[in-house]
């Protein structure tokens, strides 16, 4: 793949009549620095891993995790404390590992091509309170597959199949209304004609469509996107702001008065309009419904279940 950005330096014959020249040496430079970043990343990666297994981490970090469960008060016994002390730990030391690739990545690669508009501080802001979220499910969902492992007997690997399988559903269906606006600003599509050719692309497919949003993903990144949510009867269509030109802040003057943090991520934006046009966010749209359509989503859900067993 990485030969193929670095040699076909123009437009392919198919896509000629769709995309000009500048907008594919632009996608082309960006693939390829972004493919060169996932090489040294992931060999960064396999070289930790590698380490830490050679030099006995995983057993030192058990015997930590022992020592400060038992400073709290927890003796041997209280072999769940342990672990989740563990845990939290081992994922302490992957975000900090990680921190100077995810740095990289934000205020180089993406700021090099245009698609950067964080700060750093909102970065670190983001990060923490990433990071404290993902404690507060992953510790108490990981003490309950313990207990269940501990007293499962002869077929725990069962039992402890179904518990993630549930919470994985269940984490799918409340992702959006409770966890994603931890950190993203989600507010309903405006009546327009935007919302109303969505409403109907959906009716001809049967697309059980309840809500229509809009997301503030500009604050992060000028990238954007769509997808869907919700289970049976209630689904919901989540659009980028950045995807659409009516409503991407990247579009919009700073407001007087407005922070510093807003005023330097505004200052980021292109001239450009960001943004598609309605036929171009329906086609967005269009493929992701057409996952639904097609049973993508409870197939691959089948199939990693089954694959987990």
């Amino acid at each position: 793949q990485r030969r193929v950005y670095r040699t076909t330096t123009h437009v392919p014959q198919e896509l000629g009549q769709i995309m000009d020249s500048e907008t594919f040496e632009k996608s082309r430079l960006y693939q390829l620095d972004k493919s060169t970043f996932s090489f040294w990343s992931g060999l960064y990666s396999e070289l930790e891993g590698t380490t830490i297994l050679l030099c006995g981490g995983i057993p030192f970090l058990w015997k930590l995790s022992g020592q400060i469960s038992g400073h709290a008060g927890f003796g041997p016994e209280y072999e769940i404390v342990q672990s989740l002390v563990f845990l939290l730990l081992a994922t302490l030391f992957s975000a900090v590992t990680g921190l100077p690739w995810s740095l990289y990545n934000t205020f180089v690669i993406e700021e090099r091509h245009g698609f950067n508009q964080q700060t750093l501080g909102f970065f670190f802001k983001d990060a923490i309170k990433k990071f404290v979220v993902t404690q507060c499910i992953l510790l108490p969902v990981t003490s309950l597959l313990l207990y269940i492992i501990k007293i499962g007997g002869d077929y725990f690997f069962i039992y402890a199949w179904l518990f993630t399988l549930v919470v994985s559903l269940v984490l799918v269906t409340i992702y959006a209304d409770y966890i994603a606006p931890l950190f993203d600003k989600f507010i309903p599509l405006p009546e327009g004609e935007l919302k109303q050719q969505i409403e109907t692309m959906a009716k001809n497919i049967d697309f059980p469509l309840t809500k229509v949003y809009v997301v503030e993903g500009s604050k992060r990144s000028s990238h954007s996107n769509a997808y869907f949510y919700g289970f049976f009867k209630n689904k919901r269509i989540v659009l980028f702001d950045t995807l659409l030109e009516d409503y991407s802040a990247l579009n919009k003057e700073p407001a007087e008065g407005e922070d510093g943090e807003n005023e330097e991520t505004k200052s980021k934006s292109k001239n450009k309009k960001q943004g598609c046009k309605n036929e171009e966010v329906l086609a967005v749209l269009g493929h992701e419904l057409g996952h639904w359509k097609l049973g993508h989503t409870v197939k691959n859900i089948i199939i990693s279940q089954v694959s987990y067993y």
